[in-house]
């Protein structure tokens, strides 16, 4: 093979995170860069390029890259751009693709984050040798990557899949960064976790090892330590939180039928905290015909690699 490596580039809410891979799957380096440090993309795409070429250079990969897969938020594998990603601090339609590929003259391919990492999974995780599945990530925001029959779905204009942005309460719902109120990721993604946490301090009295933090610092690692020490708004925060997005994947498992649920990211570490509400939840609400037939499983891949990986396969598809 003349060009034995490809790049994979996942773009998260908090950081972006980027390596370089082997026809084997092995990430031969990585590095990361603050998704969020630059208002102006033209500026993001410069330091992103820059600390790329630097890993390029340093592994001796110059001249022997085939192509460039990235995953991210609202990405378009049909045409190549970002879309008014919630999670992003850059708007409208971004030529993503086509940005990237002018600094490196190699071709790109790009997909939503969260279908980058099911890609992983199935080629290396938890969901090898499954056909249908659906990957929910838990970060900064709740994405989902759905494969049906062995086969990412897109849908007709290449959106499909945004579960995370399915409403689970329609009465005074959360505000959400895409504009609508009530979405799942507001409840069970990291940032939700903290937002109920100020929630629940707020309106409940008891004491409470969070009340040492400064409320509006509160992050979801700060949740799982105080519920790992015992603490009781904390488990019941764990608790809440289980119990929608249990419920929303009972709601999944309805239109799909998957052999197994896979959850990745930061929030997925949490363990039995968070899976047992949500396998709870699950079994309780899932329509008779598919009680127990739906694995709950947790990623097996490290998480930068997974979406890394995931989305340097699209890299190979490059041309």
């Amino acid at each position: 093979m003349s060009k034995p490596y490809v790049v994979g580039i996942d773009i998260g809410g908090t950081n972006t995170v980027f390596g370089i891979v082997d026809a084997r799957g092995n990430v031969i380096a990585s590095n990361s860069i603050k998704t969020a440090k630059h208002s102006k993309i033209e500026d993001y795409v410069n330091e992103l390029s820059a600390e790329l070429m630097r890993l390029i250079e340093a592994n001796d990969a110059v001249g022997k890259i085939h192509g460039i897969g990235i995953g991210a938020p609202n990405a378009n594998y049909f045409s190549g751009q970002i879309i008014d990603a919630a999670n992003l601090p850059w708007r409208g339609v971004i030529p993503f693709a086509d940005m990237v590929s002018a600094k490196f003259g190699i071709p790109v391919t790009i997909t939503n984050d969260a279908n980058a990492a099911a890609i992983g999974e199935m080629t290396y995780g938890a969901a090898r040798g499954l056909k249908d599945f659906i990957m929910i990530t838990l970060g900064t925001g709740v994405g989902s990557g759905i494969v049906v029959n062995g086969q990412l779905v897109y849908g007709h204009d290449g959106f499909a899949g945004e579960l995370g942005h399915v409403i689970v309460k329609r009465t005074n719902g959360r505000a959400c960064g895409c504009g609508r109120t009530g979405c799942l990721e507001t409840y069970c993604s990291a940032t939700g976790v903290a937002r109920t946490a100020r929630e629940f301090l707020e309106i409940r009295k008891e004491p409470s090892l969070l009340r040492n933090l400064q409320i509006e610092d509160i992050t979801s690692k700060d949740v799982y330590d105080a519920a790992m020490a015992g603490d009781k708004i904390a488990n019941e925060i764990f608790e809440y939180t289980g119990k929608i997005l249990g419920e929303a994947i009972a709601d999944f498992i309805n239109f799909s039928s998957p052999e197994a649920i896979v959850l990745f990211g930061g929030l997925a570490r949490a363990g039995e905290l968070l899976t047992r509400p949500i396998r709870e939840a699950m079994e309780k609400n899932t329509l008779f015909c598919y009680k127990g037939k739906t694995r709950l499983l947790l990623s097996e891949l490290k998480e930068s690699d997974a979406a890394v990986l995931g989305a340097s396969a699209l890299g190979w598809e490059a041309k």
